[in-house]
């Protein structure tokens, strides 16, 4: 197995000094990293998981298509649900919403406006009308829940998954700004059950005239496959057999038809590629990712679901052609997978480079949950989303062991670690989930959860 060189950072940026690999747990300094003033945004989102700032979605005629911005305008205005500076954060709770009968657990996107003075205290049945509805002024509205307003069948009736919601216990989110919608991964049923994927008009429901009607918007375990939708034997055998924990977009097809391609890690380390005209492919066997099956926080923490944290980059040297950065918190380290194109036009897809993964591993992880590049990539019609590296970027981790936030370079140096000071409105004992960047690189916003359920936010940190 190659490995990244890696570095122990002490104290501010510039002090990092070369440390021993270790394939296994290793301890964080996190004394010794300045500490971070946090400012609590909204608390009262159980299970605060994935986290991303909407973002602009491009209007370039070039693009393989531009659906929100011709399609839906006043959802992108200033105050709306997709407003770009908004944040759409995930959620074990449907904060009300009635829940759809037999497609798994409550979950839910919640659409926030950052920019207020108060804490946002999230009231705990607010969206019990059952619809996008709004609270405290606007500045929390629902996106969408597992709840019957955002059934597949709303849209595609005939669709395979049509009685599943777009989403359901939501781990992992990535938005399509280049040239699509918004794409949560879900757990409906626990990481041993099937996880979903899911396409997001602006209104929460999963997409109005899609490529494919036999997917809509949904997938879900083997049901969509690609066998199962497009009539032609799978490239790269795969299912969606456990939890969806983390997602990325890997930009338009390489077979030439310039639909979107979407990257999901399950539960059990498996990586999947879901083509919104041709159906899901796999893409890397189970275990390519050290796998989350069986493996929980500690207690007070345990209700909470382990995540993975995925982030692309595309600026790559053929043969590679995307490069993924996931996080594997219980081991402190984060894989880095090189993607290669496979197969012959029209059934070119992506697939796991030969030769054995590349891992980070550094003294500044510990339980590295989620990840955030720090210059996201903005105005690319091919790829751009709050899940891409622009080109040469670092990123952030998100440490939920220590509540230290790690500035490390592609290559595993470790540039800089701040500790996030905790206190005010912030619950004891409470730790980190989730990391996103702003466009602008001012800020980082950070998602929490405590160890009673109920208990959950973001927080905003300046960026470093």
């Amino acid at each position: 197995m190659s490995v990244f060189s890696r570095r122990d950072f002490l104290g501010t940026a510039g002090a990092a000094a070369a440390a021993a690999i270790l394939d296994g747990i290793v301890p964080t300094r996190a004394a010794a990293a300045p500490a971070i003033s946090a400012r609590v945004v909204a608390i009262g989102i159980p299970g605060a998981s994935a986290i991303a700032e909407v973002g602009t979605f491009l209007n370039d005629p070039q693009a393989c298509s531009r659906p929100i911005p011709t399609l839906f305008p006043s959802y992108i205005e200033p105050g709306a649900v997709l407003d770009p500076k908004r944040i759409l954060v995930g959620s074990s709770s449907n904060f009300g919403a009635p829940l759809a009968i037999g497609v798994g657990q409550e979950g839910a996107l919640l659409s926030i406006d950052p920019s207020g003075l108060n804490v946002l205290r999230i009231p705990t049945k607010f969206a019990r009308r059952g619809d996008q509805a709004s609270t405290l002024g606007g500045f929390v509205q629902m996106f969408g829940a597992n709840s019957p307003f955002w059934l597949n069948s709303v849209h595609n009736p005939g669709a395979l998954t049509a009685q599943y919601t777009g989403v359901s216990n939501p781990l992992g989110l990535s938005n399509n700004n280049a040239f699509g919608r918004v794409w949560p991964a879900n757990s409906p049923f626990g990481e041993t059950g099937v996880g979903s994927s899911s396409i997001l008009d602006p209104t929460g429901q999963p997409l109005n005239g899609p490529p494919n009607p036999k997917i809509g918007g949904v997938y879900v375990g083997s049901l969509t496959d690609r066998d199962q939708v497009y009539a032609s034997p799978q490239v790269i055998r795969g299912a969606l057999r456990t939890g969806a924990i983390g997602t990325a977009l890997l930009g338009p097809s390489l077979d030439g038809t310039c639909k979107a391609v979407f990257c999901v890690v399950t539960a059990d380390g498996a990586i999947l590629q879901e083509h919104t005209l041709k159906g899901l492919d796999g893409l890397a066997p189970p275990g390519t990712v050290r796998p989350l099956i069986g493996r929980w926080w500690e207690p007070p923490h345990h209700h909470v679901e382990p995540r993975f944290g995925v982030i692309m980059n595309p600026y790559t040297q053929v043969p590679v052609v995307r490069q993924l950065f996931v996080t594997e918190p219980f081991h402190n380290t984060i894989a880095v997978i090189d993607l290669v194109a496979f197969g012959t036009a029209p059934d070119q897809v992506f697939a796991l480079a030969p030769g054995l993964n590349k891992r980070i591993s550094s003294f500044a992880l510990n339980l590295p949950v989620d990840l955030a590049p720090v210059e996201i990539d903005t105005d690319n019609i091919n790829w751009a989303s709050n899940t891409t590296l622009d080109d040469g970027s670092d990123f952030y981790v998100a440490n939920r062991g220590d509540n230290t936030i790690v500035r490390m370079r592609q290559d595993g140096t470790v540039v800089a670690i701040r500790r996030v000071k905790l206190g005010g409105d912030f619950p004891d004992d409470a730790r980190l989930n989730g990391i996103a960047t702003t466009r602008d690189w001012s800020k980082i916003y950070l998602t929490f959860t405590g160890p009673e359920e109920e208990q959950g936010g973001v927080l905003e940190v300046p960026a470093f």
